[in-house]
């Protein structure tokens, strides 16, 4: 198999975290994401939609990060997808809450127009009303995340055990290393991120990423 992704992206890292607790063997090739690689031709025949990570498995694709989770638990079995109906649905549901409620405001709304040039609204006012209401959607959900789908009990997403919506999960939290975010308003996703942060595996894959958070330490930000 063979993983074409960059170490810093939000969505490659769950998938990197993922093949390293499971020791997979598969080829990482990085598309350098800061030089517009993924969208240039040779990239675009692969992944037309030029994002990553994309998943190569023989003469099969598969992009999207909760895909291809998906697709290698399965693939080896492991307990991180349950196959009872009604654990993998809860799992499903989790990762599809994260992507189209949390990642849409924190990510898109909150971190990236202050961190990456080409999110950045085009006027000062536009920039600040942008960010504003991407933290108070955020923290709406953070809310909800803290107090209902983790909870005071429960170590993990999902319950007792580590699912690959642990794994999603913490990729799209952790991009809020950038910009300071603490979560200091809720101590159950603090708790939970320190679970993730303890895994054996997480200094190496997220590495490069540390060193991307260390680069935009000095600037002022917005943060939750």
């Amino acid at each position: 198999m063979k993983l074409y992704m960059h170490p810093v992206s939000t969505t490659s890292r769950p998938v990197l975290l993922f093949i390293a607790d499971h020791g997979l063997e598969v080829e990482e090739q990085v598309v350098d994401l800061m030089t517009g690689e993924h969208m240039q031709p040779a990239y675009r025949a692969i992944n037309p939609s030029g994002i990553v990570p994309m998943l190569e498995d023989d003469d099969f694709r598969l992009g999207e990060s909760s895909a291809i989770l998906k697709y290698l638990a399965d693939k080896v079995g492991s307990p991180t997808y349950p196959t009872g109906l009604r654990e993998r649905a809860r799992v499903n549901e989790v990762m599809d809450w994260l992507n189209t409620n949390l990642y849409r405001e924190y990510g898109y709304n909150l971190v990236y127009p202050q961190i990456f040039p080409h999110y950045k609204r085009r006027t000062a006012e536009s920039q600040d009303e942008t960010v504003a209401v991407g933290e108070e959607r955020s923290r709406r959900w953070l809310e909800v995340l803290d107090r209902h789908i983790i909870g005071p009990d429960s170590p993990f997403l999902c319950g007792q055990q580590i699912t690959i919506a642990d794994y999603l999960g913490a990729g799209i939290l952790t991009l809020g290393d950038t910009i300071g975010c603490t979560f200091a308003d809720y101590p159950n996703v603090q708790r939970w991120l320190a679970n993730m942060r303890a895994l054996p595996n997480w200094p190496k894959v997220h590495g490069v990423f540390d060193g991307m958070v260390a680069a935009f330490s000095a600037g002022t930000y917005r943060a939750i």
